[in-house]
C-alpha cells in the first residue's frame, strides 16, 4: 500500500449521496476531488506532489516490515492524495459511514477509530481546519477485537504465533497483535477488528478492518487496501474486477464525480468493449520481500517519444526471480516514477525533441520536476508524445495533459520522474502513477489476471 503524505493515494471524497447499484452483482461507488488544493501556490503544490510521490516510490521499493515483532460502483474524487480518491464505505451496527483513500499498492483497510484517534502532522490534508472522521467501536453491537487464533489474525501476520494457546481452545483470550503500517514518510498504528461492512446491495460480516487510534502524516480518511493480498477489500469480498476512471485534474476544485466499479458473479468473463489488455505479470515469490506479493504487475515491453523507440536496458523492464525490475500500476502514486537510468532516457529523448523551447530551471528548482518549458507568446505549443507499449500488444498514448502540468501561468513540466534511489536494488524499476491514467477507465480484472484501459472522459 502505501504512504501516508507520500502515497498520495486517489482520495475519494465522502459523498452526500448514497452509492448505487446497477445489478446484484457490481457495486458502484462514486469518486471525486476534494474541495480544495492543500497548497494554493502552484510552485510548492508541484513540489508537494512531487515530493510524495518520491517518498511513495521509496515505500514500495523498500516497505518495513508488518508487524516488526513476526512479524460494487463508489464516488471517486480526484486532487490530492495520489492525486485521487476517498470512497464511502460504512461499518458497524448501525453503520458508521467513513471516507477511505482506495490504495491497490496495499492490502489492509483501515479507519481512524475511537473518540481520541490522533493525527500527527496531517495539517496538509485537513487544510488546519476539518476534523477527522473516526468509528466508534463502542456504538457498534458487532464489533469485535479479533483474537489471536483467528484465522484472519494470520492474513496480516502470516507466521503469527499465540503462545499458550492452542488451536480450538476456547479459553484463549490472547488479540491478535497491534498492527504498525507503514505508508512511505507516515504509518498508523492500532488493533484488528471483526465488524460488518454494509453495501448497497450487500451485508458483509465477519469483515477484517484495522482501528487505527492514531497515525502520521495520514489523509483525513481510513484507506481501503486494494492490493492482491488476502486481507484486501475485493480479496475478503472476492471481487472477480474492478474498474475506475479518474477525473481530470481540471477538475480539481469542482463537485464532478465519477465512479469506482466492483464487479461479481459471471459478468467479469467478458472483456469491456474498447479496453486494451495486458496480462498482469506474476510476481515471484522472494524471502523477505513478501510485500511485492501485493503489488500490480504488468509487462511494459517499449517507451516511445515522439515516435522514437528508446534502448532501455532489459533489466529494468524484466521481473527477476529476486523481485527486481519490472513495472507496477499504483493508484497511491500521483506522478510516474522510473529508475534513474529509465528516466534519464525518456526526458533526453523529450529534451533533444523540445529544443526550441526556452528551459524554465528556476521552476524546475522549485516543483523538483524537470524538464519544464516557459511557452509564453507560444500561441499552441506542441510537446513530443510519450506512449507506454505493453505485453499483448496494448498501448497506452498519452494524451499531453496526462504527462505535462502547468506550473504557474506560462511554464509547463513533464509529470514523469526519477526516482534518484540507487541504494534501493529491489522493487519495480517503473511504478506508473495515477496523474498519467486521468480519463482513462482502467480495469483491474482479477478473474483473469489482465489490466485493461481505455481512453475515455470521465464523468
Amino acid at each position: 500500500m502505501a504512504s501516508s503524505s507520500s502515497s498520495m493515494l486517489l482520495f475519494l471524497s465522502l459523498l452526500p449521496l448514497l452509492p448505487y447499484i446497477t445489478s446484484s452483482n457490481i457495486i458502484i461507488i462514486p469518486i471525486s476531488h476534494l474541495p480544495k488544493n492543500p497548497h494554493p501556490d502552484p510552485y510548492q503544490h508541484l513540489s508537494y506532489l512531487a515530493n510524495s510521490s518520491l517518498k511513495r516510490a521509496y515505500h514500495l521499493k523498500n516497505p518495513q516490515t508488518t508487524p516488526p515483532h513476526t512479524n460494487t460502483k463508489i464516488p471517486l474524487f480526484s486532487h490530492s492524495y495520489g492525486g485521487y480518491s476517498s470512497i464511502p464505505l460504512s461499518f458497524g451496527t448501525p453503520p458508521q459511514t467513513l471516507p477511505f483513500m482506495m490504495d491497490t499498492g496495499s492490502d489492509l483497510t483501515w479507519f481512524p477509530c475511537g473518540k481520541n484517534y490522533q493525527c500527527i502532522n496531517c495539517s496538509t490534508y485537513l487544510n488546519n481546519t476539518a476534523k477527522v472522521k473516526s468509528f466508534i467501536p463502542k456504538l457498534s453491537s458487532s464489533s469485535k477485537t479479533l483474537a489471536c487464533l483467528n484465522p484472519k489474525c494470520a492474513m496480516v501476520f502470516p507466521k503469527i504465533q499465540c503462545p499458550y494457546c492452542e488451536l480450538g481452545s476456547k479459553n484463549c483470550t490472547r488479540r491478535c497483535p497491534w498492527y504498525t503500517y507503514p505508508y512511505g514518510s507516515g504509518d498508523t498504528g492500532g488493533s484488528l477488528l471483526s465488524e460488518t461492512l454494509h453495501l448497497p446491495n450487500r451485508r458483509v460480516p465477519d469483515f477484517l478492518v484495522g482501528c487505527s487510534i492514531r497515525a502520521s502524516d495520514q489523509p483525513a480518511a481510513g484507506i481501503a487496501g486494494f492490493g492482491r493480498g488476502p486481507a484486501s477489500l475485493p480479496s475478503q469480498l472476492a471481487i472477480k474486477k474492478f474498474s475506475y476512471c479518474l477525473l481530470s485534474h481540471l477538475f480539481a476544485d469542482t463537485n464532478k464525480r465519477s465512479s469506482l466499479v466492483l464487479v461479481g458473479g459471471k459478468n467479469s468473463v467478458k472483456k469491456t468493449k474498447g479496453v486494451s489488455y495486458t496480462p498482469f505479470v506474476k510476481t515471484p515469490e522472494v524471502p523477505g520481500r513478501g510485500h511485492f506479493l501485493t503489488y500490480y504487475y504488468v509487462g511494459l515491453r517499449r517507451i516511445t517519444v515522439g515516435g522514437r523507440s528508446l534502448k532501455i536496458p532489459h533489466r529494468y523492464l524484466r521481473l527477476d526471480k529476486n523481485g527486481s525490475g519490472g513495472t507496477i500500476v499504483d493508484s497511491g502514486t500521483t506522478f510516474t516514477h522510473m529508475a534513474p537510468e529509465v528516466f534519464e532516457r525518456v526526458a533526453g529523448e523529450f529534451e533533444k525533441l523540445t529544443k526550441g523551447y526556452k528551459r524554465a530551471e528556476e521552476v524546475e528548482a522549485l516543483t523538483s520536476l524537470r524538464p519544464c518549458y516557459n511557452v509564453s507568446g507560444i500561441e499552441t505549443p506542441t510537446f513530443p508524445s510519450v506512449t507506454f507499449h505493453f505485453k499483448g500488444g496494448a498501448e497506452m498514448a498519452l494524451p499531453e495533459e496526462n504527462y505535462l502540468v502547468p506550473a504557474g501561468w506560462e511554464v509547463l513540466c513533464l509529470t514523469i520522474r526519477g526516482d534518484n534511489l540507487p541504494m534501493i536494488s529491489s522493487g519495480p524499476s517503473i511504478i506508473l502513477g495515477s496523474f498519467q491514467m486521468q480519463n482513462y477507465h482502467v480495469e483491474y480484472d482479477l478473474q483473469n489476471e489482465r489490466f485493461g484501459f481505455k481512453q475515455q472522459q470521465c464523468n
